[in-house]
C-alpha cells in the first residue's frame, strides 16, 4: 500500500479512537471504586462506613448520575453536536475525578468525607454516562468515513469503545496494587486518593486530543440540529428495534451482576479467604484480565459474522458455560483451577457477544438525526437493568435457600443463563443485521421515509458547513475504492 493510501486511513482510524478512547477513563472510574471501598473499610472500619449508609448511597447516586448523563447528553449530542458533548463529558470526568480524590468533610469528619465522595461520584457519573451517546456515537459515525476498510468498520468501533472500557477496568485494578506497593500499609489514605485522582490524566489527555476534531461528516449532512424533529414519525419507524436493543441491554446488565459473585468465589477459594491487600488487589487484576481476550477476539470476528450474529453466538455460549458452572458448582469449587478457567471463558464470551455488540447495534441501528437519543435511551435502560439486578438477586438467593446453601448460590445463575438465551432469541427475531456502510444506507432510507410522510428534509444538515463528501454517494469513486480496500 502506498503512503498516499496509508495516510488517510491512519487519520480516520485515529479519529475513531479519539471519539471512543474516553471510555477508558469511564471504565477506570467505574472499576477503581471497588478497590477504593475496600481501602476505606480497611482505614475507617466497616462499622464506621456502614453507619453513614455509604454503600447504598454511593451505588444509588452513581447509578442515577450515569442514567442522567446518558439521557441528557443523548439529546445534547443530537442538538448541539457530537464534539460539544464529547468535550463537556471529558471535562466533567476530569474535574470530578480530581474532586473525588480531594473529598473531605467539615472538621475532617468521616461522614462528611463520605458524603462529598458520594456527591462527586454522582457528578462524575453524569460525565461517564455522557460519553456513551456522545463518544460512542461519534466513533460509529467516524467508522464509515472514507479511508476505513469496509471489512474493518465494526472492528475499529469495538476496539475504540468496549475494548477501551475493559482495558480501563484492568488498569483500575492494577493502579491501587502498584500504589500499595509504593506507599505500604501505613499510608492507605494516599493509595485511595491517588487511585481516584489519577483518573484525571486519561480524561485530560482525551480532552486535548479532541480539541481539533470536527463533527463527523454524517452528522453535518443529516443532523436535525436546526430542524424540528418529527418524533412521532421516528417512533413509528424505529420503536421495535429500539425496544429490542433496550430490552437485551437490560437483560445483559441484569445478569452480569449476579455472575459477578463467581469472582469472589474464585478469589476466596484460591487465597483461602486471605485479607492481605496485595492478594485481594492482585486477583482483582487477574479477574479483569479475563475480559480482554473476549473483547479483542470479538472485534476481529464481528465484521465477518456481523454484530447481530456475533451477539447471539456470545450469548448462547455464555449461557452454556453459565449452566455448566451452575450444575457443577459444588464440584468446581473443589477444583478451583478448572473453575477459574471456566469463569474466564464465561467472561470472555460475554465481551465477545453483548459486550462488544450492544453499543454497536445501538449506535448503528438508528438514523443520524436522533442517533444520540436512540443510543442514550438504550444505554440508560441497560443501566436500569444493572440497578434492578443488584437489588433482585439477594431476594432470589434467599428464596432458593440462602447464601449458605449450594441451591441458594446457584439459583440466580440458572435464571441468568436462561435470560441470556431469552436475550439471544430477542436478538434473532427483532434486531436486524447491520451491513458495512449501513448507516449511510439507513440515512438515505430515512430521508425517503420522511419525504413520503410530508416532512421537508431540506432543513436537515448544518447549513454553514461544507457537508457533502463521498460518503453521501453509495457508489465510491475508483480513487476512493483504492483507499478503503
Amino acid at each position: 500500500m502506498s503512503e498516499v493510501a496509508r495516510k488517510p486511513r491512519f487519520s480516520q482510524v485515529s479519529l475513531i479512537f479519539a471519539c471512543g478512547t474516553a471510555l477508558f477513563s469511564d471504565g477506570y472510574a467505574n472499576g477503581v471504586i471497588g478497590d477504593v471501598n475496600t481501602l476505606l473499610t480497611r482505614i475507617y472500619g466497616a462499622d464506621e462506613v456502614d453507619k453513614h449508609n455509604y454503600s447504598t448511597t454511593l451505588s444509588s447516586l452513581t447509578f442515577a448520575g450515569t442514567v442522567v448523563g446518558m439521557l441528557v447528553f443523548g439529546y445534547l449530542s443530537d442538538r448541539l453536536g457530537r464534539k460539544f458533548g464529547m468535550m463537556l463529558a471529558a471535562g466533567i470526568v476530569a474535574l470530578f475525578s480530581g474532586l473525588s480524590a480531594a473529598s473531605s468533610g467539615a472538621h475532617h469528619s468521616i461522614g462528611g468525607m463520605l458524603s462529598m465522595l458520594s456527591a462527586m461520584r454522582f457528578l462524575l457519573g453524569i460525565g461517564v454516562g455522557a460519553e456513551y451517546p456522545c463518544g460512542s456515537v461519534a466513533a460509529s459515525e467516524q467508522s464509515e468515513e472514507p479511508g476505513i476498510s469496509k471489512n474493518a468498520q465494526h472492528r475499529w468501533f469495538a476496539l475504540a469503545t468496549n475494548s477501551m472500557i475493559d482495558f480501563g477496568f484492568v488498569v483500575s485494578s492494577f493502579v491501587p496494587l502498584v500504589l500499595f506497593w509504593i506507599f505500604g500499609e501505613n499510608h492507605l489514605r494516599a493509595v485511595w486518593r491517588l487511585s481516584l485522582g489519577l483518573g484525571v490524566i486519561p480524561a485530560v489527555a482525551v480532552f486535548i486530543w479532541r480539541l481539533r476534531m470536527e463533527e463527523p461528516t454524517r452528522f453535518k449532512r443529516d443532523s436535525m440540529a436546526n430542524a424540528k424533529v418529527p418524533y412521532w414519525l421516528i417512533i413509528r419507524r424505529y420503536w421495535v428495534s429500539l425496544s429490542a436493543i433496550s430490552l437485551t441491554w437490560f437483560i445483559y446488565d441484569f445478569i452480569t451482576y449476579p455472575f459477578g459473585i463467581y469472582s469472589s468465589t474464585v478469589v476466596n477459594n484460591i487465597t483461602g479467604n486471605s485479607a492481605a491487600l496485595t492478594v485481594v488487589f492482585g486477583w482483582g487484576v487477574v479477574i479483569n484480565l479475563f475480559y480482554m481476550p473476549g473483547t479483542i477476539g470479538g472485534a476481529f470476528v464481528v465484521d465477518y459474522l456481523g454484530p447481530k450474529y456475533t451477539m447471539i453466538t456470545g450469548l448462547v455460549l455464555q449461557a452454556i458455560f453459565g449452566f455448566i458452572m451452575s450444575g457443577l458448582y459444588k464440584t468446581l469449587t473443589n477444583h478451583i483451577a478448572g473453575f477459574a478457567v471456566l469463569y474466564g471463558i464465561f467472561l470472555s464470551f460475554g465481551e465477545l457477544g453483548p459486550g462488544n455488540c450492544l453499543g454497536m447495534l445501538a449506535a448503528k441501528s438508528g438514523p443520524t438525526a436522533v442517533r444520540g437519543q436512540f443510543y442514550g435511551i438504550a444505554a440508560a435502560v441497560g443501566k436500569i437493568g444493572a440497578f434492578v439486578g443488584t437489588w433482585a438477586f439477594k431476594p432470589i438467593i434467599a428464596d432458593f435457600g440462602g447464601a449458605d446453601t449450594t441451591r441458594g448460590n446457584t439459583g440466580p445463575f440458572w435464571i441468568g443463563s436462561g435470560l441470556a438465551l431469552l436475550s439471544a432469541l430477542i436478538t434473532f427475531f427483532f434486531i436486524r443485521p447491520l451491513s458495512h456502510d449501513g448507516m449511510d444506507k439507513e440515512d438515505r432510507e430515512f430521508r425517503a421515509y420522511l419525504e413520503a410522510n410530508g416532512y421537508d428534509t431540506a432543513q436537515m444538515g448544518l447549513r454553514d458547513t461544507e457537508t457533502w463528501s463521498t460518503t453521501s454517494d453509495p457508489v465510491l469513486s475508483e480513487k476512493d475504492e483504492k483507499i478503503v480496500v
